[in-house]
């Protein structure tokens, strides 16, 4: 599989020749290139070194990348801070609370087993911008990067216990209601899919005061249970456990922890689109608190991509909130989100952004956020869905090779449909009145993505196959 460089990171299978797949001398190069580029970046008068924070998913090539990596940034002299096996969100943080220049966390996220990924972050605890992504890529292809001499190496410290400090900054907001949470006595089932989720959840969900924490999939090592995106076709059995425990819901999260998605009483999916759609109606509602708390540094406006759903608007128009679409990609959305000063915002994938804890995805969050919302509702999880706009959505793809001609095909589509609202931010984005498709080239693996949402699961299908059968005949 080629290696793909883009505003995800580098990310490819582990194996290989170099320059196919995620190799260990593509490891080396670019987090190299990641090195120098910092290190020339935040130069100081003192000679200070700049210093790294290095976290990693449950994968079983995780310990093998983080070594390299930690040795390649030690190799041109800068200090690391190895979180050992962390959250993507708790590397995020951890850059800005220990005052670091930057972060790589070794995850790649949903992919499935045999693929890791080097996701890169600014002195922000931010992935990088495109420009800056950009910049490495030409930096580790180069190969001009040159080592220091050994009285410059760098440091590493080991310090595994980052976590808590955000599990504590996120019991530490105002709108987390660990009171009406208590008072509900929640049973929970949690899937953490064999990968660090299954530390940290089980853990927030007790501090929250969950009384029945039932784990599943929980062991942090590596042997993924089911396909890791968590969507329902992955889900069956933690689907099928909710109810046979009697549980209130499930909970669901991916590899890396910047995704969450809920399952209801009855093991149905409260739906990975609604997770965000759910924690901005409740901070939308109470954002009189976040005023206070804040000091007028955010506004009422939420943020989602083009590929989310159009109930985020709408609960948006119900609050008098500005509702924004960005393009796909955190990176872009988090830019979107400084740009308004909005709240909160996030991708419909089940990635929630609170901005006042931190710019990132944020599963930990979203659930504290997520479980006050349902707290202070007299409501069963399925209940509590219906108060939202409904819609149904379908996520299809297709599968393509190096030279796919994209550009080609979405201006042959772009004409077709002249007719009706049509969004190039990224892609193609074809609006009519009660529904959408989005057509774009994923960022982290070789496919087109084909969305589409209606207000029933068979208007969306008509739309995407139609779309798809187009697509289709205009290759051959």
């Amino acid at each position: 599989m080629p290696l793909i460089a883009s505003i995800s990171g580098i990310r490819g299978t582990i194996g290989g020749q170099p320059g196919d797949n995620l190799s260990p001398a593509d490891i080396l190069k670019f987090t190299a290139a990641y090195g120098f580029f910092v290190a020339r970046k935040h130069e100081s008068a003192d000679a200070t070194r700049p210093k790294i924070i290095v976290g990693r998913d449950g994968r079983l090539s995780g310990e093998m990348v983080k070594n390299l990596v930690i040795g390649s940034l030690l190799s041109q002299g800068l200090d690391v801070v190895d979180l050992g096996m962390a959250a993507t969100p708790t590397v995020e943080m951890s850059v800005k609370q220990e005052g670091a220049q930057g972060g790589i966390i070794i995850t790649a996220s949903h992919n499935p087993q045999g693929w890791n990924a080097l996701k890169l972050l600014n002195a922000n605890g931010e992935f990088l911008s495109a420009s800056e992504g950009e910049e490495i890529i030409k930096l580790a292809q180069a190969g001009l990067v040159v080592p220091v001499t050994e009285d410059k190496l760098g440091v590493c410290v080991f310090n595994p216990f980052l976590s808590e400090n955000h599990l504590h900054a996120i019991m530490a907001l105002p709108l987390v209601n660990k009171e009406a949470i208590g008072h509900k006595k929640f049973k929970v089932v949690v899937d953490g899919i064999n990968s660090v989720g299954g530390l940290v959840m089980p853990e927030l969900l007790k501090m929250l005061g969950v009384t029945e924490v039932v784990e599943m999939n929980c062991n942090p090592n590596g042997h993924f249970a089911h396909r890791p995106e968590p969507l329902a076709e992955n889900l069956a059995a933690v689907m099928a456990r909710v109810p046979a425990e009697k549980a209130d819901f499930g909970l669901v999260v991916d590899p890396d922890v910047d995704r969450l998605v809920f399952i209801d009483e009855q093991g149905e999916m409260f739906g990975e689109e609604y997770t965000l759609v759910a924690v901005a109606d409740y901070v939308l509602n109470n954002f009189s608190v976040v005023e206070t708390a804040y000091s007028g540094q955010y506004e009422r406006a939420t943020v989602s991509n083009l590929s989310s759903s159009r109930a985020l608007r709408d609960v948006a128009s119900q609050h008098q909130a500005k509702y924004v679409a960005a393009a796909v990609g955190e990176v872009n959305v988090v830019k979107a989100m400084k740009d308004i000063k909005a709240v909160v915002g996030g991708e419909g994938n089940g990635g929630v952004i609170y901005a006042p804890l931190h710019y990132g995805r944020d599963a930990l969050a979203g659930a504290a956020l997520f479980l006050s919302a349902l707290s202070v509702t007299n409501k069963k999880m399925s209940e509590f869905r219906k108060q939202f706009p409904h819609y149904e959505m379908v996520k299809d793809k297709i599968e393509c090779s190096a030279g796919f001609p994209l550009a080609v095909v979405l201006d042959k589509i772009k004409k077709d449909y002249a007719s009706e609202q049509i969004t190039e931010t990224d892609g193609l984005k074809i609006d009519w009145a009660d529904s959408w498709v989005h057509l774009r080239a994923s960022n982290t693996e070789p496919i087109i993505r084909i969305y589409g949402e209606a207000p029933t699961r068979e208007a969306a299908l008509v739309k995407t196959e139609e779309i798809k059968s187009k697509i289709l005949a205009y290759l051959k």
